[in-house]
């Protein structure tokens, strides 16, 4: 059987000396792909990704103003953040009954909304930044920002939160209500991520640091800034006492007595919020005359509602949701059509949306690129037919067979075709036959008859530039067709000429014959796809629109990979992350099944099956996929290893919801997975004891959640015995077993539970100190 390429890290003999080198040499030029440009990212638009965020640095910062000053981001405090256990005790952990309490302090869903009630109540904005797993954004979101006393001083602020982590899997439910963060409260997690890269740009001065308060005053400028303080007094001091335009009358505003149907055009959170409710509690009169306002206030961009609309079983409630959410011209819509054009939709309502993508486009980098994509997935490619090559298959799936030569020498294989050539000068066809020798040669070469990575280069460059030679002398003579074109095209990929590897590659699959089951067919539909991938990204850097044909090409392209006998995981692996990267979630459950099939052990395609499996259900979501593994007789062996892997990511969705008894259940599962894989595969031991240790620490972690430090020490000392190189290194909740333990010994410090501090300590001892830096990246 395969094995994950995850478990192959220190095990590699499980695959054999055959297969390995038969890997590499199908996989080289995809390999190459890969090099010159990572897989697609994901489609321009509001950012969702976890950029770097500082937290307070070990050494200090050099100040804008001199020392003890209140330079916007020097808020009280001395310059240098305290050490390993007295940071512990400076930002207290929040305990479970800490997460159980409600947010106190109200967000705004956008700026945009943020500015418009700011300008409605003379208030100025307070923009929150926050971090998962830095000790002090951890204390202000579980704790502080759940105290009355704290929260009454952010009344005289229309408040934002940015956190580009996500807590929770999706931010709709099933009938398109909102799933507010567990960690903040009155916003979902996809907007708390949203908003933050339009105020990394505007207020944080090219840095992501975290925690950070900015006070931003009615004309929009920044008052204060800050973040780097060693205590909360100093912060809540600035937050107090420097409000912004406080001396501005405040007008009376009254929300609550106004008609649900006024309150439709306005921005204010506490008027959305009402505007739902009333949409959840209203009878079919009340919903329809909410979204025919929300159609006619199309500056307020009530999404809320309009996704609640669409989601209803009332066809035609969801047809004028459609309508309202067509009529809005802000950007903030692009999400909900986004959203909207997943469903199955008569060819009208379609275009009606895929128009109003059209409108924002101009304003709207998303917005331009999803009606290219929907346009495009809608097209036949007129370049690849993959329907006529997949037919000439009969429809069958089979392993990648094994490279078969003449004889076991690629060299003697090459001389054979270069004495054909001399044999018969004249003839075109058999000079394309050298050259396509020439070409796998020089893939295989590298790895069969050198030494050193220099020399390697070297020989294949010769034997790439002999190939083109030799297949421009072929089409000097006359040579014609895709082979041709996709000899020329290879070499000159190798030879850094992707101008020429594009074009030809184009050529090339314009006749690739159907059914074609070559090395040149499998290498020349990458290229190809790599060259309009290129395309349409330089038409999106660039701000221009692009033939929506591209989009099919790319997806024919991928079609024939899929199916072809020499295709491999990392192509289907990029098929996946394309179709993701295009916005054609219909379309991804299909590729990646039909590449699991192909694969069942890819270690590249279960992640991706483990992010769709969270995107779409959360932790319940990823428990499922466990034991849907688990159901797969014939590979239930190699499943305990995934099975694990999602049970450890389920964990951490239970974690961030602060489920801690069901996160850990899922740790448990999955240290059992672990143990099985390793008791199946002994040589997998350094990977699984990796693993489990990083579970043992994060059920530390939760336990000291819950406030039960004994079972969170036993888990701790339990780790480290386990792995302890494993003490630096971060978990998905970006949390390192090595934070955890001093943060632990901090709190059975502090209750003098002497015994069990010396038991910490001497655990700690046997641990490389670089490992325990709260500031390791």
């Amino acid at each position: 059987m395969t094995v994950s390429t995850s478990l192959r890290r220190r095990a590699r003999p499980w695959l054999g000396r055959a297969a390995w080198a038969f890997a590499f040499t199908v996989g080289l030029l995809a390999t190459q792909v890969a090099a010159e440009e990572d897989p697609p990212a994901p489609a321009p638009g509001p950012g969702t990704g976890s950029p770097t965020t500082e937290a307070p640095p070990a050494g200090g910062e050099e100040n804008d103003g001199p020392p003890g000053s209140t330079a916007p981001h020097d808020v009280g405090g001395p310059r240098t953040p305290p050490r390993g256990s007295a940071r512990e005790m400076m930002w207290p952990a929040p305990t479970a009954d800490d997460w159980a309490k409600p947010v106190l302090i109200p967000f705004e869903r956008t700026w945009d909304d943020a500015v418009a009630v700011s300008k409605e109540t003379k208030k100025p904005i307070l923009v929150c930044i926050n971090m998962d797993g830095e000790i002090a954004s951890e204390h202000y979101a579980g704790v502080r920002y759940r105290q009355p006393e704290i929260a009454a001083l952010y009344e005289k602020y229309v408040c934002v939160i940015a956190s580009v982590y996500r807590h929770n899997p999706k931010d709709f439910d099933e009938q398109g209500r909102r799933i507010l963060c567990p960690r903040f409260g009155s916003v979902t997690c996809g907007e708390h991520i949203a908003i933050e890269p339009y105020l990394f740009e505007r207020f944080c001065d090219g840095r992501r640091i975290a925690p950070r308060h900015i006070a931003v005053d009615l004309e929009g400028n920044e008052v204060y800034d800050a973040y780097y303080a060693n205590d909360t007094a100093s912060v809540f001091a600035a937050i107090r006492e420097r409000v912004p335009n406080e001396d501005v009358e405040k007008p009376l505003i009254i929300r609550g007595d106004r008609p649900v149907i006024e309150r439709v055009a306005s921005r204010a959170a506490e008027d959305r919020n009402a505007v739902e409710a009333a949409f959840r509690a209203g009878d079919a009169e009340t919903r329809k005359a909410l979204l025919e306002a929300a159609k006619q206030n199309a500056d307020a961009a009530q999404l809320g509602l309009v996704r609640e609309g669409m989601a209803s079983l009332d066809p035609e409630q969801a047809r004028l949701a459609r309508e309202a959410l067509a009529s809005m011209d802000n950007p903030a819509a692009v999400d909900a059509l986004a959203e909207a054009l997943k469903a199955p939709l008569e060819p009208a309502q379609r275009e009606q949306l895929v128009a109003a993508l059209d409108r924002l486009a101009s304003s709207n980098t998303l917005a331009r690129w999803l009606a290219v994509v929907h346009r495009g997935l809608d097209v036949k490619s007129d370049t690849v037919d993959a329907g006529a090559w997949a037919d000439a298959l009969g429809g069958a799936t089979y392993p990648a067979p094994t490279i078969v030569l003449e004889d076991a020498s690629l060299v003697a294989h090459a001389e054979r075709k270069a004495k054909a050539v001399r044999e018969h000068p004249e003839d075109p066809a058999v000079r394309i036959e050298l050259a396509a020798s020439l070409l796998q040669q020089a893939l295989e070469s590298p790895y069969v008859r050198t030494r050193t990575e220099r020399e390697a280069e070297r020989w294949a460059k010769s034997l790439y530039e002999e190939a083109l030679a030799t297949g421009h002398e072929a089409e000097a003579l006359g040579a014609k067709g895709w082979r041709t074109d996709a000899v020329i095209a290879l070499a000159a990929y190798h030879l850094d000429d992707k101008a020429t590897a594009y074009e030809r590659a184009t050529n090339a699959m314009a006749e690739l014959p159907p059914g074609d089951t070559t090395y040149l067919s499998m290498a020349i539909a990458q290229v190809f796809a790599e060259g309009r991938y290129k395309q349409i990204k330089a038409a999106v850097m660039a701000k221009e629109r692009f033939p929506p044909v591209w989009i099919a090409d790319l997806n024919a392209a991928y079609a024939i990979l899929r199916a072809h006998p020499l295709g491999t995981d990392t192509q289907l692996a990029w098929h996946v992350d394309l179709l993701t990267w295009l916005g054609a979630d219909r379309h991804v459950q299909a590729a990646l099944q039909a590449g699991l099939e192909r694969f069942p052990t890819s270690a590249l395609l279960h992640e991706r099956w483990r992010t769709i499996a969270k995107t779409r259900g959360g932790a319940d979501g990823l428990e499922q996929l466990a034991r849907d593994l688990m159901a797969r007789p014939e590979q239930t062996e190699a499943m305990h290893w995934f099975a694990g892997l999602a049970e450890v990511e389920a964990a951490e969705q239970w974690r961030r919801g602060n489920w801690f008894s069901e996160a850990m259940k899922a740790y448990d599962r999955a240290i059992e997975h672990f143990e099985a894989t390793a008791a199946r595969w002994p040589e997998t031991k350094d990977d699984v004891d990796d693993r489990v240790a990083l579970a043992l620490a994060a059920k530390a972690r939760v336990a000291l959640q819950a406030d039960d430090d004994s079972a969170a020490l036993e888990a701790i000392l339990a780790s480290f015995a386990r792995r302890p190189d494993t003490a630096g290194t971060r978990d998905g909740m970006g949390i390192t077993p090595g934070e955890t333990a001093q943060m632990l010994r901090a709190r059975l410090d502090t209750a003098s539970r002497t015994e069990d501090v010396r038991r910490l300590d001497k655990a700690l001892d046997t641990i490389d100190p670089e490992l325990l830096r709260f500031d390791r990246p």
